[in-house]
């Protein structure tokens, strides 16, 4: 499995790395921005994520808005369906409006941090990840 951590807080970005690497390889990015820059560069080199994990309040690109760049990236290539990258919002905002609008802009999964390992271990298996 190839993950994308999009997080801004060191801590959040250290643990969420430790409990993925065990899976397969997981880069980094810090903010949205360098996110969409390493899905392109991905998606261009056909060495495309599998899972990127994507907070939502981070400086330059929040995570809202860089899904629906990411949405828009896959749409203009023709990705669609069981093809596309699952997204998992990471995030403390637990609140109707934010997870309202990260579900319509597509993602998988929403989860509440501090980030239960069971919990995302759970989503990774019901989204086909886990093998």
């Amino acid at each position: 499995m190839r993950t994308l951590v999009v997080e801004d807080d060191l801590i959040s970005r250290n643990f969420m790395r430790k409990l993925l690497m065990p899976y397969g390889r997981c880069d980094i990015a810090v903010n949205g921005m360098e996110a969409i820059e390493l899905f392109s560069h991905a998606m261009k080199s056909d060495q495309r994520y599998d899972l990127v994990c994507l907070d939502i309040m981070m400086p330059e690109m929040d995570g809202q808005a860089a899904l629906e760049k990411i949405r828009n990236m896959e749409e203009e290539r023709g990705i669609q369906g069981l093809e596309m990258v699952k997204i998992i919002m990471t995030t403390v905002l637990d609140d109707v409006k934010n997870f309202m609008h990260a579900f319509k802009s597509g993602c998988e999964a929403y989860l509440i941090k501090p980030i239960d390992k069971q919990k995302l271990l759970k989503e990774l298996e019901s989204l086909g990840l886990m093998k």
